[in-house]
């Protein structure tokens, strides 16, 4: 009975042991992001990226970490999220990547299910594949870049990833890492399919604060196309750009760049009234309301609201043309 009774209270201490063990590995904060990754430095600018995509839900916020003048984090595997803002503090208290990365790993029960990926400001990397991150996985760490991947369709993916970052050396940080994401897909990507995307754009070196700093910062959290949906917000991005420059000029009284701008959005998103909106109220308050109406027009017509829309902006500030000149524009047919 006493051995009986022992041995009982050997299995109940063994599988406590376990339950302790397989918390510190995963808990119910921390996601499964089996998925595929790249973080990657511009050396021409020193703009650094980190870019995702998974069958995972909402996979930017668990994998992708960065912070302007200090570097990018991708935690994937089983994502310990801790990994992102405690390696972005240890990069900015002044160590390397790879000294991040170990302090990180040293304590970390669960380094064999991990996969993580380092990025500091000086462009150097260290990455990290546990020996049981689920197959297929790996890394390639190359030149001011890193891609990772783990529970994917085969072993093909990661090398095509490296492949496809180094040959788009001439397209902006956020399409050129992009360009790996959609290589990682067509080379068979993860092997429960897609869902969810990210890609995070921060400086080189920090200027007035992360909400200058953080130059593009978009995610697809569920959609049966995300890397379709993440590049059609990238260009939506780019479009918006140029409202803003667009604006930039008009306060700089350079209307001919203003046009120009406002043109190059509209031309990219030929569709959206708020672009060819704003365009044609900052037409309006330049004393070119001819312009201005030939803009307004079809806009109203499309829908009634901006026209209720521009009733009001006069008593803000934002509309500035005559009585007459407002009459005119919301008498338009």
């Amino acid at each position: 009975m006493f051995l009986k009774r022992s041995l009982v209270a050997l299995a109940i201490l063994l599988l406590g042991l376990a339950q302790v063990a397989a918390a510190q590995v995963y808990s119910t904060t921390d996601p499964l992001a089996h998925t595929f990754s790249i973080v990657a430095r511009d050396p021409a600018t020193g703009d650094m990226a980190v870019a995702v995509q998974s069958h995972w839900f909402s996979v930017g916020t668990s994998v992708s970490w960065g912070e302007a003048g200090v570097g990018v984090v991708a935690t994937q595997s089983f994502t310990n999220k801790s990994f992102g803002l405690r390696g972005l503090a240890l990069l900015k208290s002044g160590k390397s990547a790879q000294q991040a990365l170990d302090e990180l790993l040293a304590n970390d029960e669960g380094r064999d299910v991990r996969q993580v990926a380092i990025l500091d400001n000086q462009g150097r990397v260290a990455v990290h594949t546990g020996k049981k991150c689920v197959d297929m996985a790996g890394h390639i760490a190359g030149k001011e870049f890193s891609v990772q991947a783990n529970m994917m369709l085969n072993d093909k993916v990661w090398p095509a990833m490296a492949k496809a970052y180094e040959q788009n050396a001439s397209l902006p940080l956020a399409e050129r890492v992009l360009a790996a994401l959609d290589a990682a897909q067509t080379a068979g990507g993860d092997i429960r399919g897609r869902q969810s995307a990210a890609v995070l754009v921060v400086r080189g070196k920090a200027t007035e604060g992360p909400w200058a700093d953080r130059l593009v910062d978009l995610r697809v959290d569920d959609n049966a196309a995300p890397l379709t949906e993440l590049r059609r917000l990238l260009k939506l991005h780019r479009a918006y750009e140029h409202m803003n420059a667009g604006d930039l000029a008009v306060e700089k009284n350079d209307m001919p760049k203003a046009i120009q701008e406002y043109q190059a959005a509209e031309k990219m998103f030929p569709n959206n009234l708020e672009m060819k909106y704003w365009h044609a109220i900052t037409l309006a308050n330049k004393q070119q309301v001819p312009s201005a109406l030939a803009l307004l027009r079809p806009i109203f017509k499309e829908e009634p609201n901006w026209r209720t829309l521009t009733e009001r902006l006069p008593k803000v500030g934002l509309l500035t043309v005559s009585d007459a000149e407002l009459k005119q524009i919301l008498s338009l047919k």
